[in-house]
């Protein structure tokens, strides 16, 4: 089994965000935003997006050199993250990413929003979310737990269990 630092798992960012994911906290983003879907992958996510009624920009364009839309919904690449963390603090705009539920221990994670004013909030889904690799599902094959990750969503509660 690959580690999560070995170069054969960092190959393996191209797992797309499947449509039941966002249709799952559908409620839970907000429709008056333009939503940036900042992690481009196959093009399927912000199409995905706009069919379940959201505003979306979705165009492949460097995440660390732009800044568009109201909120970040997106599935980043997990080998990226450590990058990726520093700069959603810089842009300090709501977001909802799904990553997985071991981020949260990373130390980039916490040095990255400890400290902030709006807290971290997290959905957890009612089950294991099966990506799509290559066009296809993976099901029953995705061996990871995540959880949607929100910041500045001023959610209901601080952690939301999915039915």
């Amino acid at each position: 089994m690959a580690g999560f630092h070995t170069k054969t798992f960092l190959k393996h960012d191209d797992y797309m965000t499947p449509k039941y994911a966002w249709d799952n906290i559908k409620q839970f983003i907000p429709q008056d935003k333009v939503i940036w879907e900042a992690f481009y992958g196959d093009g399927e996510s912000g199409k995905d997006l706009k069919d379940l009624g959201f505003d979306v920009i979705h165009e492949p364009v460097d995440f660390f050199e732009n800044d568009l839309g109201d909120i970040i919904i997106s599935n980043p690449p997990f080998s990226k993250c450590k990058d990726i963390m520093p700069r959603l603090k810089e842009l300090d705009k709501p977001f909802i990413l799904i990553l997985a539920s071991s981020k949260i221990n990373t130390q980039y994670f916490r040095e990255n929003f400890k400290n902030t004013e709006s807290k971290l909030q997290i959905i957890i889904p009612r089950k294991r979310i099966q990506f799509i690799k290559n066009g296809t599902e993976l099901q029953n094959q995705c061996n990871f737990d995540c959880f949607y990750y929100c910041y500045k969503m001023d959610l209901p509660r601080d952690i939301i269990w999915l039915e």
